[in-house]
């Protein structure tokens, strides 16, 4: 639409016409407001995901992180020094 009315206002500017002005004006508002739409959902749809993060679960095939097989090895250290 901001396309449409841009290519008007540049024909209405060359024709010399006196509704080149406010197309330029219209034009140009209506190209902030579409900016300002597009940049309002993707900064609410960010926000959202930061807030409520993203639900992923790890496929069977991914290994178990760093921190899983440090945590297992402990319980394992651990019942042998209990048991000894």
């Amino acid at each position: 639409m901001t396309l449409i009315q841009a290519v008007v206002a540049f024909f209405c500017t060359v024709a010399g016409a006196w509704l080149a002005f406010p197309m330029t004006v219209t034009a140009v508002a209506s190209t902030v407001v579409a900016t300002w739409s597009v940049l309002d959902v993707w900064i609410t749809r960010q926000v959202w995901r930061q807030r409520n993060g993203v639900v992923s679960e790890p496929s069977s095939t991914a290994r178990p992180s760093i921190r899983a097989r440090r945590g297992e090895g402990r319980t394992e250290t651990a019942s042998l020094s209990e048991a000894a």
